[in-house]
């Protein structure tokens, strides 16, 4: 598909969901108006005050210590698992002998970790990137451990035959098989840390987006919730656009995929 053609695709799609969000917030089709506007506020109102905020010196203030969490959260989280995803996949002991540890470590809800991490590291940003830790390190390691796993064992018996040592499998094998798994789970793991970084200034900060979140949804202002969440959005599509350019940069080796026109 083109790209001019899909990107007017996506455009049309939130053209279509702004357009129903703004009948039914200011017509009686869906019931009272005034109703409407108090409970999910109107499109125009949420797309001007993200201005004013975007606009304001406060807001910075806040998305910055949001996105510190988030990056110390994502970089912490995606190394170990990284780290932790290949040693397990070349160790089938070490495997073995963690395997329900770790699927039972993966099962607990992660909001119930919040306080805990608050009364360990108190309610600055290490209790925030602590929880963002636990939703990214889990993502990371198990598309990294798939992926080492997933290698051929004909590539590797031919890799072996010509003599490749355990260092050279690891950079010409193992890690080219784990790089397409492990920039998925990256993508995913994005959202991830900020969901982290946010849900734990929600549950106790006194600065960050999750911190206006709440302050807003206290006193029912509904328009300054959306608002946070939509500027949320925004900085998590322009993190995961940073990591598209290096996984593009680190995959320059695999072919791009094939096109299809129709007439």
């Amino acid at each position: 598909m083109k790209r001019m053609k899909l990107l007017s695709l996506q455009i049309l799609v939130m053209v279509v969901f702004l357009a129903v969000w703004h009948v039914m917030t200011t017509t009686s089709l869906f019931g009272d108006i005034k109703t409407s506007q108090f409970f999910f506020s109107t499109p125009w109102a949420v797309l001007a005050r993200t201005v004013k905020e975007l606009t304001g010196p406060s807001i910075y203030w806040h998305l910055g210590i949001t996105l510190t969490e988030t990056v110390l959260a994502f970089v912490i989280g995606s190394a170990a698992g990284i780290l932790f995803g290949f040693a397990f996949a070349r160790n089938e002991l070490l495997s073995a002998v963690f395997d329900p540890y770790i699927k039972a470590a993966n099962a607990l809800p992660r909001v119930v970790l919040a306080p805990i991490f608050a009364l360990w590291f108190g309610l600055g940003i290490w209790s925030k990137v602590a929880l963002g830790f636990t939703l990214v390190f889990f993502i990371v390691f198990f598309n990294v451990y798939q992926g080492v796993r997933e290698v051929s064992p004909t590539i590797l018996a031919n890799a072996r035959m010509l003599g490749m040592n355990e260092r050279q499998l690891f950079k010409h094998v193992y890690w080219p098989s784990a790089l397409t798994w492990m920039f998925s789970s990256l993508h995913t793991s994005v959202g991830f840390a900020l969901v982290g970084a946010v849900v734990g200034e929600y549950l106790g900060s006194s600065a960050g987006l999750g911190y206006k979140i709440h302050e807003a949804e206290s006193v029912f202002d509904v328009t300054g919730v959306f608002a946070g969440m939509l500027i949320l959005a925004i900085f998590v599509i322009a993190i995961d656009a940073l990591v598209t350019l290096v996984e593009r940069r680190l995959l320059v080796w695999r072919p791009t995929q094939s096109t299809t026109t129709t007439t």
